[in-house]
């Protein structure tokens, strides 16, 4: 198994379990997605279509951009850290919300457990690879892994996210700083951009 790939299909027969018990939503770009759920009652949310940026709520930094299919708060039923986060569509989305200790009841029916684990790993081994990169590394180091991890995606998800402000927001190493290192790549031909979008690597040297 590619720990780096996304388990699309154990997300897909998640998603078909949870589905039936869900209450759907739709969220403009740019809108924080909200089950207008007005009680302590932990949810588990879906989104089925689009992408959202997800941000840590303490100090609003950008822990990464997620494309749909992907589940928000599958162990909330267990504890809160779901709470630590928000969801902001970047382009529109769809979706749905159950409570959390529904989705729990409709796991144990359905037998997914294996598919919740692998889903809760993948999640977890982001994060890991996230500290990995950008704990304890120079400015240089955190811009480096940014782009070679923006590299990754495809093209149409590349051209909708601008290169500095995506760093900038998920590293806070001030926009000077970033808008000089990608400044020097552009120019050493290492990188190349369009409109401020990242196009393709050519090569990334280790140091700066």
């Amino acid at each position: 198994m590619n720990v780096n790939a996304k388990p699309l299909s154990e997300l897909s027969r998640l998603i078909k379990c949870l589905e039936i018990a869900g209450t759907p939503f739709k969220t403009e770009p740019q809108k924080l997605i909200t089950t207008g759920n007005n009680d302590d009652e932990p949810l588990t949310v879906v989104i089925q279509s689009g992408l959202t940026a997800v941000h840590r709520k303490s100090d609003e930094l950008l822990m990464g951009i997620a494309r749909a299919p992907y589940i928000h708060g599958l162990s909330a039923w267990i504890n809160d850290n779901y709470l630590e986060y928000s969801l902001i569509a970047q382009t529109p989305c769809t979706g749905f919300y159950l409570p959390a200790s529904t989705a729990c009841e409709l796991i144990q029916e359905a037998h997914v457990w294996q598919e919740a684990f692998c889903w809760l790993s993948w999640l977890n081994h982001l994060l890991g690879k996230r500290d990995i990169q950008l704990i304890g590394n120079n400015s240089y180091s955190q811009i480096r892994a940014m782009l070679l991890n923006m590299a990754e995606w495809d093209d149409a998800l590349r051209s909708k996210i601008g290169v500095m402000n995506h760093i900038q927001r998920s590293t806070r190493i001030s926009r000077s700083v970033v808008a000089e290192v990608l400044a020097a790549l552009r120019q050493g031909n290492y990188i190349n951009m369009s409109r401020g979008k990242l196009v393709s690597i050519n090569r990334l040297p280790t140091d700066y």
